[in-house]
């Protein structure tokens, strides 16, 4: 869930929800008189009396037959999207634990994190590569590794990535007794600050 789809949205409902609530407030403690500024003639809250919902917009609709259960269904729809999403921003697919046949028939389990400690080692073991970081997860019903590598300036990407391949992840799939181990990986150029030379 964590998209730039899904960051977007969220940042436009706090944004708009942060507005709510500054209006409220703004609204409730007077603070146009207190701190002596004028407001915009659309803005909903003038005073500390004003209320969301006037009288007659609470009754309008309250004889129609329809009124009380749309309202209830609009209000239950809102509440379990909120939910869903609020429960889909905690979950995530990151492996926790990897399931490793030890050949005596009852196998052991491999936390998720010491497999991504090794591959980050190995990774920034190898020559032209800078820090690396790696996260293990599920897809399709097994693991796939997902690494960022900072090359340093003289790396050569083909290079980085063939041993990427043959080398740090032909590795973690033997150890772990993965039959695949699908990666995906990210190269990005380290940059140095200029030194002075005297």
């Amino acid at each position: 869930m964590r998209t730039p789809l899904n960051r977007v949205l969220l940042g436009l409902t706090g944004l708009v929800l942060m507005i709510l609530g500054l209006s409220v407030l703004v609204g409730s403690f007077n603070l146009q008189q207190h701190w002596d500024f004028t407001l915009p003639h659309w803005w909903p809250y003038m005073g500390p009396h004003d209320v969301l919902l006037k009288a007659q917009d609470r009754t309008r609709y309250r004889s129609n037959g329809w009124w009380w259960p749309v309202v209830i269904a609009v209000l239950a729809v809102l509440v379990l999207g909120s939910l869903w999403w609020l429960l889909a921003q905690a979950r995530t697919r990151r492996l926790r634990q990897i399931r490793v046949d030890s050949g005596d028939g009852q196998g052991a389990l491999l936390r998720g994190r010491a497999l991504e400690s090794v591959l980050v080692s190995e990774s920034e073991a190898y020559e032209g590569v800078e820090w690396a970081h790696a996260a293990l997860v599920r897809r399709h019903g097994g693991p796939e590794a997902r690494l960022v590598l900072g090359l340093a300036p003289h790396a050569t990407p083909d290079e980085v990535v063939a041993e990427l391949d043959t080398g740090v992840l032909a590795r973690a799939r033997t150890s772990a007794g993965l039959a695949a181990l699908p990666a995906e990986a990210r190269l990005r150029p380290v940059r140095h600050k200029p030194a002075r030379v005297s």
